[in-house]
């Protein structure tokens, strides 16, 4: 499947696309990198991969691009707002969020807030949940979650890394079987 990559920051989670793109592992291609910010870490990674790379500001801006480009799904990959896609695209967008949902998600739950209302909380379990993204933050349906265990002096920090290091596991994973099965699969 032919794959735009949305993002707001440094990138990471293209590096693993791109990584494991290469190394046969996942499958699809990355048609078009677009992010909501202007001149961060990765757009010049995108362009550093040969990656068509744009800034857009909001949801018009974005779907503009999008419409060039034949792309199947839409990856949110470090994307912080709520992507409205076009309606060819509306089932198709797939978010990766750094809890076990339902728990720890929702309006304003991302990145760290996440690691330290699970650290707050004493949770013992944490991990992330890539699913497919509807019009209210992390409710769609599920795709696949990893957990992770975590120690009782966990920092945040060491929770954050934690749960990265299963979500370059599972968001991969996740393309594999939405391309093995078929997007309408996972909707009810």
């Amino acid at each position: 499947m032919k794959m735009a990559v949305l993002l707001s920051g440094s990138g990471r989670t293209l590096d693993n696309f791109h990584d494991r793109i290469a190394a046969g592992t996942m499958q699809g291609s990355i048609e078009v990198v677009v992010s909501n910010v202007a001149g961060v870490l990765g757009l010049e990674k995108a362009q550093k991969y040969g990656y068509p790379a744009f800034h857009a500001a909001d949801n018009e801006a974005i779907n503009a691009i999008l419409a060039d480009y034949d792309v199947e799904l839409v990856l949110l990959a470090g994307f912080l707002k709520l992507y409205e896609p076009p309606a060819r695209l509306k089932r198709a967008v797939i978010n990766i969020h750094p809890s076990l949902i339902p728990s720890f998600c929702g309006a304003g739950m991302y990145g760290m807030r996440v690691h330290r209302a699970a650290v707050a909380r004493g949770v013992k379990v944490s991990g992330c949940t890539v699913h497919f993204a509807n019009e209210v933050y992390d409710e769609g349906p599920i795709i696949v979650q990893k957990c992770v265990s975590l120690a009782d002096d966990d920092t945040p920090a060491e929770v954050a890394a934690k749960v990265f290091a299963a979500e370059c596991e599972a968001f991969p994973e996740a393309i594999n079987k939405v391309i093995a099965k078929g997007i309408d699969y996972f909707w009810p």
